[in-house]
């Protein structure tokens, strides 16, 4: 599955989620009560696991002030 876009567009954007989460130094905790997003979606998004909505992905890159949508260059 990994030639597939869209498992590649989820694997970089839970990537670019891991990556603002240590630079802002915050915890799933701590981005979960900025975005209002769960701490299991945004665990579940970390790992893979679940596949945001627009609306949650949009509530993290507000509350990190950064894109996470790796755009189609993946």
């Amino acid at each position: 599955m990994a030639d597939h876009h869209g498992a590649r567009v989820a694997q970089a954007l839970a990537l670019n989620l891991a990556l603002a989460l240590e630079e802002c130094g915050w915890s799933v905790a701590e981005l979960s009560r900025r975005s209002g997003a769960s701490r299991l979606t945004i665990a579940n998004v970390l790992q893979g696991e679940v596949w945001p909505d627009l609306l949650t992905i949009a509530g993290l890159e507000k509350a990190l002030d950064r894109d996470l949508w790796p755009g189609r260059r993946v």
